[in-house]
């Protein structure tokens, strides 16, 4: 190169070196066929492949919604307190872990947001963060050691959840209502569909123009067993009507005070949120004896 300080307009020539070669080759990859048994065609032979397994996949779900298919819940009941509330089995570790002081309480967000956040954005930076070319699971101690805790931490909690469940409903005598309505199905106690026994009589109130009554309807038990006294047979409330002929009003006055199966106490609530007295409890008791089949 040729240029002269002094003269700024003057023309700059570059001179090449003849000793470098100009590589004028294009370097063309190899095609798949160059590496039999390692590697073949995108589209068709792998992508044909992964339809494949997708189909399969597909069938084997569907085989099993035929054969086990998801059983529909009964109507809500919100004035029975002995029930239990449980996610699904997938949401047992989550359930459990909410138990625990330190992910409840003050620390909800904690336990709700912060260490559901962390794994799952652990789970998200994961490739970013995990950069090397080893893909065999020993040769990747720090990964799968934390995929190892994290499956061992699940199982763990989520046995301990459904193991905690089944204590308590020993604990409480209660039956699930899915349990309880099967063994009745099988037991022949199933409350018979409509149109199924027209022939039966149907019971009536008995005295309803007693003050009682009314009492009655300021009361808990009208929420579950309706102010007809008919219950609801697909909730698992049982009728009134006819009561009387299975308690007195003692037996009643018990039911009211410590509860029967799934219904919970009703004394305590009456008394201090609807405001009723031990004499208008008793009372409705008493009428209740009154209501007999005959």
């Amino acid at each position: 190169m040729a240029h002269d300080q002094q003269d700024s307009k003057q023309k700059i020539v570059y001179v090449g070196d003849s000793r470098v070669r100009k590589n004028t080759t294009v370097y063309t990859p190899k095609d798949y066929s160059a590496y039999p048994g390692k590697s073949e065609a995108f589209v068709p032979n792998f992508l044909l492949k992964e339809w494949m397994v997708g189909a399969v996949v597909l069938v084997g779900i569907m085989t099993l919604v035929m054969a086990h298919p998801s059983p529909l819940g009964y109507p809500a009941n919100p004035t029975n307190t002995a029930f239990i509330p449980m996610p699904d089995w997938y949401f047992l570790f989550l359930y459990q872990l909410l138990k625990y002081p330190y992910t409840s309480d003050q620390f909800l967000v904690l336990g709700t947001v912060g260490i559901p956040g962390l794994a799952f954005g652990a789970l998200t930076l994961a490739p970013f963060l995990d950069t090397g070319k080893e893909r065999r699971f020993y040769r990747r101690p720090v990964a799968s050691a934390l995929m190892l805790l994290s499956l061992a931490a699940m199982v763990y909690l989520t046995h301990v959840s459904w193991d905690h469940y089944q204590h308590e409903l020993k604990a409480k005598n209660i039956i699930p209502e899915h349990i309880k309505r099967e063994q009745d199905l099988k037991a022949g106690k199933e409350v018979p569909k409509a149109g199924g026994n027209k022939n039966k009589p149907i019971v009536a109130i008995v005295d309803d123009k007693d003050p009682a009554f009314e009492l009655y309807t300021k009361s808990t038990c009208v929420q579950c067993h309706g102010k007809d006294l008919k219950g609801n047979a697909n909730a698992g409330v049982p009728s009134l009507r006819g009561i009387g002929d299975k308690y007195d009003s003692a037996g009643i006055m018990d039911i009211i005070h410590n509860g029967l199966g799934q219904m919970a106490a009703q004394y305590d609530y009456n008394i201090n949120e609807v405001g009723l007295s031990d004499g208008d409890l008793q009372a409705i008791a008493d009428w209740l004896a009154k209501q007999k089949a005959e």
